[in-house]
Parts: structure tokens; C-alpha cells; sequence
């Protein structure tokens, strides 16, 4: 199989500076600066600013080098702002990381994608992590499972599946199959047929609500008016499962779930078997993440992830979220702090975003 080569990008002289200038190479925003002798103005290597003479154009280190050369920062791109340029820098080289993977045969080691950004491979880890939420070897295992999904969706074998997923073995992947798929493979590419899920319809101070369990964890909390419409769309979700009703022992579940969707602050205590695409579950980490009584704006997720243009993909995948209340999509708002895209109903957000601020405020 073959396994795709990565390059490192090289900033080490004046000429490949150039080269990133010209480039506007995001990614070595952050390892020098560029001086505008005409303009006096220095800038980083990204700045959209019009293209100066090679033989205008002096490098630097450091901003503070650029002034004490008498030049001053460009007031397009900020290059004197430390924090901005390397999050800028971060954000682009975490994106290029994560094309990296998706272009792999096989996941890349954090030292060759280390190396491909231009970082070493403890602040590469380190930063993969703040701007992603999660490790990159929990990205590639996230997006291998993806492409595994997607491979048997198509009706492709399980064997075929496999290896067009990047597993060079069997043994790697059945050992893994359970928890990247939910359940086993070949049940997967058969829609879920002989999957088992039990459920249960209750009631609750937000209406009815449905709870329902796979072999894993809980899959789905959904709240409505009509019962018999919560269960259809469970079936729906899940075409071909088999349902099994709630005996007493997943009753005992159930009211846990009820007692933390009238108390959220008591936590849920239960295991869940969470299943989306890459993104979507990326998003719905940063969700559990937003604590209790709080809220955040789409914008504010989209930036927490690194990836500041992507709001509306942020408001997708909260309104895709199969668990309320456990994946509190309800404290994410818009940017003037008015409340929107609740799959549940507004009046349920509002009740809901009421209730934790009355018991903060106790």
C-alpha cells in the first residue's frame, strides 16, 4: 500500500522568504516578518497588502527587530500581535495537518505531520489538540471511522471496506470495529439490521421524551409533543434496528435521564454512544465543554475549533445532535444573544437556558 510522502515547508533563507511572501504562506506567519523600505511598514508574510520590489523588501525575525530597524506595523495584518499572528498561523497549519490525514492511505505519525507544518512535534500536539479538541491520532481514528462508514453506506464488503479505509489487517480492524462503527461491521453495511435498541417514552416537564440505548451507550434523547412522532423518527434514524420497549431495568435509565433533563447541574452519569461525522463530533465536544448556566455563540464555537469562517457549519451540527440536554446544543446563541435553530422547539431552549440561570443565581 502505498503511504503518502510529507514535505516540509523550508523558511531558512531570504530567498524561500521571498518565497512565502509572494506565496502569502499563511504558515510562516509567525517564523519572520517583511519590511517595505518605500512605505516604512513592516508586515507578516500572509498580508494581502499589494506585492512590494524584491528590492524593496527587508527581513526580519521578529517585529520587534522590524522597529528598532524604524519600520512600523502594517495596520492590515498586525503583525505586532503576537497572539493574533500565531493563531492565524495555527489555525491554517492545523487545516493543512487535517488535509494531511484525509489524504493519507494510512493515519501520518505526529513527528511527519510535525514536520509537514513546520513545528516540533510536542507544540504540533499541543496545539492540534487546543485548536481541534482532540488528539490527531483521535482525528485520523475519527475520520478513518468516517471513511469506513461511508465505504459499506455504498454496499462495498466489509474485506473491500476495510482496506479502502486505510486498516492493513484484519486483526487492527475488527479489533477495533465495535467502537468505531457502534456496532458490528457487517450489521453496519446491512443498515442496522439485527442492531438492537431499546427505548422507552416518558414525560417530563419539556413535554415527551424518548430515550433511547444501543449495546454501547445511550443514542438518542429527543423531546416533543406527540410520542408516537419521537418514536418514528427514532426509526427513522435507525431503519433497520430492532426495538425493544423498556423493561423495569431500562426504566431505572430513563429516570436518571428525566431527573438530569429537570436538573442538568446533577450530570448524566451514563455512557453514550455518540455517532456523527469527524466534524460534528468535534463540535459536539466543544459543546460539553460549555458549563453549566453559560452560553456561547456559534461564532465563538466556530473559533474555539480554529476554523472562525465555518459558523454555519457549527449551527448544522448542533441542529444534527441526537441527544439533548447531554450535548447542551440549547447554550449555543446567536451573537446579540438572541436564540435560534433548537431542534426541540425555542420555547424548550428558552425554558431550558431559564432554569440553569435561576439555579445559578440561587
Amino acid at each position: 500500500m502505498m503511504t503518502m510522502q510529507l514535505q516540509a515547508p523550508r523558511v531558512r533563507n531570504d530567498t524561500s522568504r521571498w518565497q512565502a511572501v509572494t506565496g502569502r504562506d499563511a504558515a510562516a506567519d509567525g517564523t519572520f516578518v517583511y519590511a517595505v523600505k518605500t512605505t516604512g511598514v513592516y508586515c507578516r508574510p500572509s498580508c494581502a497588502a499589494r506585492l512590494a520590489r524584491r528590492e524593496n523588501v527587508e527581513f526580519f525575525a521578529t517585529p520587534a527587530d522590524a522597529e528598532r530597524a524604524g519600520f512600523r506595523a502594517c495596520k492590515r495584518c498586525k503583525p505586532n500581535d503576537a497572539a493574533a499572528a500565531a493563531e492565524n498561523g495555527h489555525a491554517d497549519a492545523i487545516a493543512r495537518a487535517c488535509e494531511l490525514i484525509g489524504a493519507a492511505d494510512e493515519a501520518p505519525d505526529v513527528e511527519s505531520l510535525a514536520a509537514a507544518v513546520g513545528m516540533s512535534p510536542s507544540h504540533f500536539h499541543r496545539t492540534f489538540k487546543s485548536q481541534t479538541g482532540v488528539t490527531p491520532r483521535a482525528y485520523a481514528r475519527a475520520h478513518r471511522a468516517r471513511r469506513v462508514r461511508d465505504e459499506l453506506a455504498k454496499g462495498k464488503r466489509v474485506t473491500a471496506a476495510m482496506y479502502n479505509a486505510g486498516f492493513n489487517s484484519n486483526g487492527r480492524f475488527y479489533a477495533t470495529a465495535s467502537k468505531t462503527l457502534g456496532m458490528k461491521p457487517t450489521v453496519f453495511r446491512a443498515g442496522g439490521a439485527g442492531m438492537t435498541i431499546r427505548f422507552s417514552v416518558g414525560e417530563c416537564s419539556l413535554g415527551s421524551i424518548l430515550v433511547a440505548a444501543s449495546e454501547v451507550g445511550i443514542c438518542a434523547i429527543s423531546l416533543g409533543d406527540d410520542p408516537e412522532e419521537l418514536v418514528k423518527w427514532l426509526q427513522d434514524r435507525f431503519p433497520k434496528a430492532d426495538f425493544i420497549g423498556g423493561d423495569s431495568e431500562f426504566d431505572k435509565r430513563v429516570a436518571q435521564v428525566i431527573a438530569f433533563v429537570e436538573r442538568p447541574a446533577i450530570g448524566l452519569h451514563l455512557p453514550l454512544d455518540v455517532r456523527g461525522t469527524a466534524f460534528q463530533q468535534r463540535v459536539w465536544q466543544k459543546l460539553t465543554e460549555i458549563p453549566y448556566g453559560s452560553r456561547r455563540t456559534y461564532s465563538e464555537i466556530a473559533a474555539a475549533l480554529g476554523m472562525q469562517k465555518s459558523t454555519r457549519a457549527v449551527g448544522a451540527a448542533c441542529g444534527a445532535n441526537p441527544i439533548a440536554v447531554a450535548i447542551p446544543c440549547h447554550r449555543v446563541v446567536r451573537t446579540d444573544g438572541s436564540l435560534c435553530g433548537y431542534r426541540w422547539g425555542l420555547e424548550r431552549k428558552a425554558k431550558l437556558l431559564k432554569r440553569e440561570r435561576a439555579a445559578n443565581a440561587r
